[in-house]
């Protein structure tokens, strides 16, 4: 019996073990949705197929030892990779892209954020490493591949045609697969994530490329669709309703739409925003979508700064820090306006320094502005209450008028908080991040209701307009069982995963007495039109992707960056279209390719949404505003 188990090729032994293992993270691990049993097929196949083509190469290496150094190193490599994509799935239900790579320099702040993503069961993922290292060692000679040149052709070969072969069922089952992909999870559900990331190199570096050999050209294409689906030459009857006024902008960290109005144990889990709903000096949207991606809060200061999609791989903070842009703080300054942020954390985190340049700010108020001790520190660094008190301070220095943004910590993965800042108790349920989230929501509605009676006190309420924004989810679809327990759900649905990608959205204008609760549906591309409208400040030959969330002549859509969309009546998502209003799956037509084929419900939107992201890329990976004089009559 040992004398056949060492006949084996420790190439083929290798494939086995790391397709095993790669199989089972794909199926139990990652929350990968199969549809269909040929979806089951191609998930099992792919690992053993990227497997077989990354360690029959060692056939082609002569002496045994370098060889049985080859596969040791390629394994361990290989299951650092899908460890590394475990753990940020894990808090982003995603897969890590080369731009996400390139932010490595964030990971210092994370601190105990990712140390709560390593479970005492991942060191199973290294038991095949360990076996192939211990028989690379002592076997060597025995399990060394000794094939002759047509030998070693063969098994390149047979590489080629398992991997042709892979893509052929992936192309079956999901038909432009390459060309579509704002969908990672489809990539690598389809192709493997070994492959997916081989794509993604291949796609970074096409990216790299686009911005030399942009001229311009790409220019009027992208005009013309703004003249046509944009109504950038009208305004609304709020209009200059808030002209002259300060600017106060909260980033609300983490908050979703279903804590408002809402309960945990008996208790509010916001009054003071619940009060707000409610106050006719607001106005509350509440279908309210953010449209964030791999870069989170960086991505939603984006969308709101530029009204232009974050790009689908990494943050365009990090890959994009020096492009020129026509951002709102840079119009602002033309108008008379001093702007700035104001937030507690290092000045590199995000690239926020080189960025907050590019997009105009006059100022950064960082951490070094702030007085931070150990006592008024917790989880991400400066907690929210201290954070408002000394941020008016800084604000009635300011000169006036100022648009400034505020972007708070306190409600942040993994939720901490400390027992004496605790108004509520947390939930029960089978996820701590869901059952952590409600008091750190209860502390930063505290916080803004604190903030809203210093600005009060200090004299800058009147003359200001005050908006909070929930900035992205903050429970992710990893605790999607814990969110059916408290919504009183049998599952989360694809359908219902969207819908609580909902944030709130407050517009407050101090005197105004005619706010109420908005329900049309809207995203965080439309902040920037919506603010300088309200400011009185026309705008028209911008290049934006949003609309003034006040005018009448809107986009009938809001989409996200994944594909997804939303309309008054359909929710697009997964390749399948669904009833606003009950959740349920609308039919869908399946012949595509007959031409006399009445459109299905979400196509027509489908395509439009395709083209609007493409727009948006094609500016930022050209770098196109730098060849555009927005000052020329």
């Amino acid at each position: 019996m040992k004398q056949k188990i060492n006949k084996v090729p420790l190439f083929i032994l290798a494939t086995i073990l790391f397709g095993i293992k790669t199989y089972l993270v794909y199926r139990f691990m990652f929350s990968i949705d199969l549809e269909n049993m040929m979806q089951e097929i191609i998930l099992l196949i792919n690992p053993f197929v990227s497997g077989f083509l990354i360690f029959a190469l060692s056939v082609w290496i002569k002496k045994p030892q370098r060889q049985m150094k080859y596969l040791r190193y390629t394994i361990l490599i290989g299951t650092l990779i899908i460890f590394a994509n475990l753990v940020f799935y894990r808090s982003f239900t995603d897969f890590i892209t080369i731009p996400q790579l390139l932010q490595a320099s964030n990971a210092a702040d994370l601190g105990s954020s990712i140390l709560t993503l390593i479970k005492p069961y991942d060191i199973l993922l290294f038991v095949d490493v360990v076996i192939i290292w211990f028989i690379s060692r002592k076997q060597s000679v025995q399990v060394a591949a000794q094939y002759p040149k047509s030998g070693k052709v063969f098994a390149l070969a047979m590489s080629f045609v398992l991997l042709a072969g892979n893509f052929f069922l992936a192309e079956m089952e999901r038909p432009q697969l390459f060309t579509r992909a704002f969908d990672r999870e489809y990539l690598v559900k389809n192709i493997g994530l070994f492959n997916y990331h081989i794509y993604d190199i291949a796609t970074q570096a096409k990216a790299k490329t686009q911005r030399v050999f942009a001229d311009g050209n790409e220019l009027p294409e992208i005009q013309e669709y703004m003249d046509e689906n944009m109504a950038r030459n009208t305004t609304s009857e709020l209009f200059g309703v808030a002209e002259g006024k300060n600017v106060i902008f909260i980033n609300a960290e983490s908050i979703q739409s279903f804590v408002i109005n809402n309960d945990v144990n008996g208790e509010p889990i916001t009054p003071f925003l619940n009060a707000l709903t409610k106050d006719k000096d607001t106005f509350y949207f509440e279908n309210f979508y953010h449209q964030t991606e791999q870069g989170k809060t960086s991505d939603s200061e984006f969308l709101v700064e530029n009204s232009l999609y974050p790009l689908s791989r990494g943050a365009v903070f990090f890959t994009h820090g020096q492009n020129e842009y026509n951002a709102m703080p840079e119009i602002l300054g033309e108008n008379g306006y001093y702007s700035s942020v104001l937030h507690a954390n290092n000045k590199s985190f995000w690239n926020r320094d080189q960025m907050y340049q590019s997009l105009g700010f006059d100022h950064y108020y960082g951490e070094e502005s702030f007085e931070i001790t150990e006592e008024s520190s917790v989880g991400w660094g400066l907690k929210d209450k201290p954070f408002f008190e000394q941020s008016t301070d800084i604000l009635q220095q300011m000169e006036k008028p100022f648009y400034t943004k505020l972007i708070t910590l306190t409600n942040h993965f993994p939720f901490e908080l400390d027992e004496e800042d605790r108004s509520i108790e947390p939930y029960d349920s089978n996820s701590n991040t869901l059952n952590n989230f409600f008091p750190t929501v209860r502390y930063m509605d505290e916080s803004i209701e604190l903030f809203f009676d210093e600005l009060k006190r200090s004299g800058l309420y009147e003359d200001s307009i005050i908006v909070i924004m929930g900035d992205h989810y903050g429970i992710s679809a990893n605790h999607n069982k814990a969110m059916s327990q408290y919504l009183g759900k049998e599952e989360i649905t694809p359908y219902d995963h969207i819908q609580l990608q909902r944030v709130p959205l407050f517009i407050h204008i101090p005197g105004f007495g005619k706010g109420e609760i908005k329900s049309e549906i809207a995203g965080q591309i439309d902040m920037k039109p919506t603010l300088l409208n309200l400011l009185g400040i026309k705008n028209k030959q911008d290049i934006q992707f949003g609309n003034d969330l006040f005018s009448k002549q809107r986009k009938d859509f809001v989409a996200l960056r994944n594909g997804s969309f939303i309309t008054d009546e359909y929710i697009y998502t997964n390749d399948t279209c669904y009833n606003k209003k009950t959740g349920d799956p609308v039919e869908e037509n399946q012949e595509k390719g007959d031409s006399n084929e009445t459109p299905s419900a979400c196509d027509l939107t489908r395509e439009q949404v395709e083209r609007e992201l493409d727009y948006s890329d094609d500016l930022i990976y050209g770098d196109l505003f730098r060849f555009i004089d927005f000052n020329k009559k």
